[in-house]
């Protein structure tokens, strides 16, 4: 009899470690991959898709869980760059890294939807939604899918609430005020940009012209290549 129950326990003990063993791999990142808090315990996360708190007004698809992914050769330099911010007590906030197709998808079926326009006051006052995909603002692929293209800011890490330096428009604004050399900054905004230029570019980012927190690793691992695969 007790050689029955030891058999029964071995098998259940078994089938749980099969289990997680399943789980493990389910969970385990697309090789080249890396979560970045856990790489850069420092940097604040601010996942617009994951939230509610972006142009279309709810969660995007494709993102499952509020974490940060990129190329792991993208959080190398991101590292470098957290680093040297940090001497001024300063660091880097993510809006938004790696996006999967799926999101991109999600993105266009909402721009051919003319009457969903619950969030246009604050994103896109001064664009009409007929012409986002004409000026560019949405289109049938992204950088970001490629896995080492990444929206940040500045913020201050010794502030209470680490709070965001001015950049003269918030994220995602769809408008010239957003563009990297918009000429009615302030002189504090105006150093602010140059500073995230600065220092993005130095540790071998590329930025894009029309939206100051946007930018490319130069020599990105997956240069053809747009994932899809979720984020969680």
């Amino acid at each position: 009899m007790e050689n029955v129950l030891n058999i029964k326990k071995a098998f259940i003990l078994c089938v749980i470690a099969i289990l997680f063993s399943i789980n493990g791999i389910a969970q385990k990142l697309h090789k080249g991959f890396s979560y970045v808090k856990e790489e850069i315990p420092t940097i604040v996360l601010e996942l617009r898709y994951a939230s509610n708190h972006n142009f279309i007004g709810k969660p995007i698809d494709g993102y499952l869980k509020p974490v940060a992914i990129l190329s792991s050769n993208a959080v190398e330099a991101l590292k470098k760059v957290q680093a040297e911010l940090a001497k001024k007590q300063l660091g880097l906030k993510i809006y938004d890294a790696y996006r999967p197709q799926t999101a991109v998808n999600h993105f266009m079926r909402w721009a051919l939807d003319l009457n969903d326009t619950i969030n246009k006051a604050e994103f896109y006052p001064n664009v009409d939604k007929k012409n986002l995909f004409k000026d560019g603002y949405i289109a049938s692929r992204s950088g970001h899918s490629r896995g080492s293209t990444i929206d940040i800011t500045i913020v201050n890490l010794a502030s209470p609430n680490k709070e965001e330096l001015d950049m003269g428009s918030p994220y995602d604004f769809f408008g010239e005020k957003s563009w990297i050399q918009y000429p009615k900054l302030t002189a504090k905004q105006r150093e602010n940009r140059e500073l995230l230029q600065r220092v993005m570019k130095k540790y071998n980012f590329a930025n894009y012209p029309k939206e100051w927190w946007h930018f490319t690793l130069k020599n990105e691992p997956f240069p053809e290549t747009y994932f899809d695969f979720p984020i969680e």
